[in-house]
């Protein structure tokens, strides 16, 4: 699990695969559900691919930066926003890996399915808990654990899920308050032999004012 995924190339059919568009669809109501998103806040999408997540909540939000590490992903969003006239989104090329701050000052940031791409999650927790402004929230949906087989292919896949509880402290170490956990969705794919659901939690926090 040493070398990272190569999102450039699925970039332009992303959206073909619908348990995909539905998922994010899902994980996006969860957020809205959870925290409040108004057209005074400024939202950081981190790992926002296609920005199936992104555009679900810009009808909600100020403003709002879709950062991805794939310049394809981003492309493929960029075209979206111009194609629909969008004005409240742009976005922002950003790697995890490189260990640099993040651009920008935030009210809320999410984050839906990234996290397991993540090599180091508890520097990436840190440094989102310094982009957010006081009283800022972080909101992460990723797996529950999934023994490897969420995806047909773990290249670029580091965590195979995560336990709640770990990563709950993992928010309280980065000093993020009021840490809680619900299961965001089901999603249903093809296994060996047959089919397997897997849960996606929403682990969301308060930076403290």
């Amino acid at each position: 699990m040493d070398e990272k995924r190569d999102f450039n190339a699925q970039a332009s059919s992303w959206d073909d695969n619908p348990v995909r568009v539905k998922l994010a669809q899902d994980v996006a109501d969860a957020i809205i559900s959870s925290v409040k998103i108004t057209p005074d806040t400024d939202v950081l999408d981190f790992g926002c691919g296609t920005g199936l997540v992104t555009l679900a909540l810009s009808r909600h939000a100020g403003s709002i930066t879709g950062a991805d590490s794939s310049r394809g992903m981003l492309e493929a969003l960029d075209r979206k926003i111009s194609l629909a006239g969008i004005s409240n989104v742009k976005t922002l090329y950003y790697d995890a890996d490189d260990n640099a701050p993040i651009p920008g000052s935030y009210g809320v940031i999410v984050s839906s399915m990234a996290f397991h791409h993540v090599r180091d999650v508890a520097a990436l927790i840190r440094r989102l808990h310094e982009a957010l402004v006081p009283g800022g929230k972080l909101c992460v949906a990723d797996l529950d654990p999934d023994e490897g087989l969420f995806h047909s292919d773990n290249t670029g896949v580091f965590h195979f899920g995560f336990e709640r509880e770990d990563l709950r402290r993992v928010f309280t170490t980065a000093g993020f308050l009021e840490v809680r956990d619900i299961t965001a969705t089901e999603v249903i794919r093809p296994v060996s032999g047959g089919s397997m659901s897997f849960s996606v939690f929403l682990l969301t926090g308060i930076k403290p004012l």
